[in-house]
Order: C-alpha cells, then structure tokens, then sequence
C-alpha cells in the first residue's frame, strides 16, 4: 500500500499488452530526446565531418549487435531478432545517402543532417495505419538516437539496474531500453504510449512480465515508490490500494492461473464444437521467422501472410528470388497445412520510406493509391511477386489473396496478370501448382455489397474486419476523438457479414475472417453463428478460441448470430454476445 494514509485508491484504465497481474513500487523512467546542435562545418573539415558519421554508424553497430547477443543469452534467440531491424537501419543506404547528400548541400553539421533525415523516416512510418507496422518507426527512432548520441559523445541511459523489484512507469520505452530490462527486478511494464506490438512489450510478453500501454498521463500521475497493482489483463493500474483490493486481486491472480493451463491444455486438442463441428484455427504472420509461432500455438496454417513486410524491412524493392525463398520457407515449414498469400498491401498509408517516387502525398491515404490499386499500376512489382508465390507453391500449399478489391474489373486483371505470370514461368521451366487456389479479401462496401458476383471468380474469401467496419462506419479507427465510434456489432457490420458469408455458402466457397474480430472471443460465437469456416489470428491468441469453441455448440452460437440480426443498437448486441462469452467461458 502507499505509505502515507491519506492518499486514496485510485484506478487507471490503459490497453492490456501482456497478460498477468504485478504488485510493488513503481519507478518512473524518464529519457528525453538528444539535443541535436545546429551549425556550419568549414569547408577544410567536411572530409573528416564525414568521417566522424561513418564512426558512429560503426559505434552503433557494436553497440547493438552487443546488446542483441546479451539478448540471446538471457532471453531468447526469437526476442534477439528484434534487432535485425535495427541493424537493416545502420544498413539502410538510402538513409545514409540522403543524409551525406543533405550535408553535401547545406555544409551543416552531420548531426544536424542525420537528424532531419531520419526524422522524415519516422514521420513516413510512424503514420501508417497497421499497428504492427508502425512500429517500424520505433526502430528507426531508437538507432537514430543511439547514432546522435554516439556523434554527441553522449551515454545512453538504461532500466538494466533497476533498484530493486520495481513496476517500470514511462512515457514509452525504445526497444534498447526493452532490451536491459531484468526479468529479476522489473515486475511489470507500463507506458503512457505505445502500443500492444511494440517491442518493449514483445520483450515483456517473453519474460512473463505484465504489461499495459496507452496509459496516456500516468508518468504525471505516478510518483517514484508508489505502491501499485498492475492487471496486464484488464489493461487496469491500481495506485495506492487498499487491503481489500490486494486480497481480492490475489484471489483473480489465482483464477487467472487456473485458467492459463486450462486453456494451453485444451490448445493440444483439436478446435471442435460440442455438437461436432470443425472449426479451422490460422495464424496471422508478417515474417518468416514467425513459423515457430505458428506451430507453438497450433494454428492449423496461416490464414494471412502480411507480404508487405518483406518491403517495409528494407529501403529497396525485394527481388523475386528473395520474395520466394521467404514464402517457400514458410509453406515448407507447415506443409501440408495451407498458406495463404495476400499480395502486397503497399501504398496509401504504407509507403516505403526510401522509395518516395513510387508513393506521392494524398490527403486521405486509406481511400488512396494502395494495395490492389498500387499493385495494377506498378504491374513490373507486382508480377515478380506473383511468380514468387506461383514458384513458392511447388512448396508447399500455398493459396493466393489479393486485398483491396472493389469489384470484378479490379479482380480480372489481377488475375490476368497471373496468367502471364504462368505462362512465363511454365517457359522458364520452373515448376508451380498451375491449380493454386485464388481469394481475395473483402474490406470495401462495393465488394461485400457484390459479394455474390465476386464469388462466382473465386476460390475463397477471407474477411478483413478491420477495414471493412472502419470503410462501413466512416470510422478512422485511429482517431482518437472517434475510435469509440468503430463498433464491430454495429447492425451494419453484423448484417453485412451474414450478406458475404450467405454469397459464398452459394458459390460453396469457404470464408474466414482474418481481422481482429477473429481474435476477440466475445465475438467469435456471432461469427461462428453467422457461417464462418475458418478464423485467423495472432498466434498467442488461438488458445482462448480454441478454449471457447470447445465448450460451445454451432447450433447455440446460430441461435445468438439470428438474436443479434434482430437489434438495431450495438452495445445491445455487444451485450447479448459478452453475455454468451460468460456463460461458456466457464472453468472446466
């Protein structure tokens, strides 16, 4: 509790991040940003000027492959990956070419230069709308630091030698900062922002350390030795506690545990209902080295692969060789259990930093030049990666997905392009599967809305919630001023699902639905109960589902899915589907 009695109980809501519940005083970790000085470099001393940045870029270098083998060690070989982005940073030639071409023109000091151009890197990525993506730009912040720093003669600070067991309370934490976190001493970590795919929570997620983000002013509100509990699982920070609050949350704590071994016991078995229905369980993947993830947590396949991180990852367009290495990696690996592909998402809210020709500036990027629309424009990117998905599917089973499709038109030229991409490869003599399975996604009111006719030319679908609601809603899911608009059980969303999913039923193609719906286990019986086959997810997420689905019967989730089209008020249908939730969720 707090040491002064007359400071009362005071709870704080955030964003759960890392499961688990933490209880001891907080430490508030402050780190401002370099203070970068600004001034003209005589011509004499340009040469050595450059001199001095490529000895901190090889500072940087030491200093970060040493914090990733410290990684390694006392953490894990997955976690220590984190850094590979971070070094691609020091690798990045356009960042560096941009910055000597900037200290070139201007004759300002080399700081001055790198500063103004990684700060336009970050602004690029930090603006992005996919939440795992945008993390990019923490990478780029967090080296971009470490070489002002070194160009500065400046120490860095750490959390490596916390005082004590102590509750971590910042603004946010760079993911070097993540790195010297003591699994000993930091009991939990708490930030005012970030996010649930930021590093710092990666890191805290692997050490079984609690964590929320999001808190928003907590670092004002906290004081250094404050006593607090934190629910990684509520997303809940409790000051000052009183006694009846800690006996009650060591109660939760031991209900959560019961809980965990239930769930990863029943993750072993198979994603059955209690009146015998099948229900397909896929992971959500951006990278290659996601394969264990996959198979840890017994997804039956990816039911997404996030292309697009193959670009993102580096400054430079990825050749067609390296594109079907990373896919033939990833269908080999979980062979016979299918892939499924979507083409590139680039573009609009995604562009990549060291390509600016390719994406020019737009007021409303998520209606703008992106995914489908980029890809039909630049048909050279698009056909090497279409022939690397179609020499990947000799593999494994691969099946193939484009996102952003409006309509018909958009889909047969797709599709007509793959044929190319075919006949060029069947010349080559490289083998395919010239039979490979061909979906697309359904995110924009005109495909949904035609959803009958695009069935009629599909192998599948696979709904991305996410979008889908944010287009149906008008609803930047991203604004804070307005996210608590973005209702997934808005009468719109629910009756729009069961229009895709009725069109596909009567073509007999399957559907899945691969955005964050799919994850949530409140919401999972209303799509189960409005047809969905398969549900595709981030890893760590698929046991609580599998959990969930093999306590309930398809005919009661139908009879909740029929309930649910008869209200009109969201937070009603919310009610009725948290309500199902509670009653199956139950021990067993």
């Amino acid at each position: 509790m707090a040491d002064s009695p007359d400071q009362s109980e005071i709870t704080l809501k955030g964003i759960p991040a890392s499961e688990g519940i933490a209880y001891g005083r907080a430490f508030v970790f402050t780190q401002s940003d370099v203070e970068v000085p600004h001034y003209q470099v005589d011509a004499e001393k340009r040469i050595d000027e450059v001199a001095r940045f490529d000895h901190a870029l090889v500072l940087t270098r030491q200093q970060i492959a040493k914090i990733q083998a410290e990684v390694e060690e006392n953490i894990g070989p997955e976690e220590a990956r984190i850094f590979d982005a971070h070094l691609m940073v020091l690798e990045d030639q356009a960042l560096i070419t941009e910055t000597i071409r900037e200290f070139e023109t201007t004759g300002l000091n080399i700081e001055t230069c790198f500063n103004k151009i990684s700060s336009r890197y970050i602004k690029a990525f930090s603006e992005i709308d996919d939440e795992y993506l945008r993390e990019r730009a923490s990478d780029i912040r967090d080296v971009a630091q470490r070489v002002l720093q070194n160009l500065l003669g400046q120490s860095d600070t750490s959390l490596s030698k916390l005082a004590g067991e102590r509750i971590v309370v910042a603004n946010d934490i760079s993911p070097s900062d993540s790195a010297g976190l003591d699994r000993s001493t930091a009991l939990a970590v708490v930030t005012d922002s970030g996010s649930r795919t930021s590093h710092a929570v990666i890191v805290a997620r692997s050490m079984k350390v609690p964590a929320i983000v999001g808190m928003r002013d907590l670092t004002q509100r906290v004081r250094n030795g404050d006593w607090a509990i934190v629910d990684g699982y509520e997303g809940t920070v409790i000051l000052n506690p009183t006694d009846s609050t800690l006996v009650r949350y060591g109660k939760i704590q031991e209900q959560k545990r019961n809980l965990e071994q239930q769930l990863m016991g029943a993750n072993r078995e198979p994603a059955v209902t209690l009146d015998g229905a099948k229900v397909a369980l896929m992971a959500n993947i951006e990278k290659v080295d996601e394969i264990r993830l996959v198979q840890d947590f017994n997804a039956e396949g990816v039911g997404l692969f996030r292309t697009e991180y193959l670009y993102l990852d580096s400054s430079r367009i990825p050749t067609e060789a390296e594109q079907t290495l990373a896919y033939r990696q990833v269908a080999a690996a979980l062979a016979p259990n299918p892939v499924i592909i979507r083409t590139l998402d680039l573009g609009g809210d995604k562009p990549m930093a060291g390509n600016p020709h390719l994406f020019p500036k737009e007021n409303n990027p998520f209606m703008g030049f992106r995914a489908i629309r980029f890809c039909l424009e630049h048909t050279d990117i698009f056909k090497d990666q279409l022939r690397a998905i179609l020499a990947a599917s000799a593999h494994g089973n691969i099946r193939l997905m484009y996102p952003m499709i409006s309509g018909t038109e958009e889909l047969a030229r797709a599709n007509a392009l793959l044929d190319e991409c075919k006949a060029e490869l069947k010349a080559r003599g490289t083998p395919f599967n010239a039979k490979l399975t061909v979906g697309t996604m359904i995110e924009i009111p005109s495909a949904a809305v035609t959803s009958d006719i695009l069935a009629e030319k599909c192998g599948f679908f696979s709904i991305g919630t996410n979008d889908l609601i944010q287009y149906l809603l008008a609803i930047d899911r991203v604004n804070d001023r307005i996210a608590h608009l973005y209702e997934p059980t808005h009468p719109a969303v629910v009756r729009t699902l069961r229009q895709i999913i009725d069109a596909a039923h009567k073509k007999k193609i399957n559907v899945s639905v691969c955005g964050e719906m799919a994850g949530d286990p409140v919401l999972v019986p209303l799509l189960l109960g409005l047809g969905v086959d398969a549900l595709s997810m981030t890893p760590p997420l698929i046991p609580a589902v599998r959990f969930l689905i093999r306590g309930m019967k398809l005919g009661a989730a139908k009879k909740l899915a029929d309930k649910a089209l008869k209200l009109s008020d969201p937070k009603a249908i919310y009610a009725l589907c948290a309500e199902f939730y509670r009653e199956h969720m139950r021990l067993r």
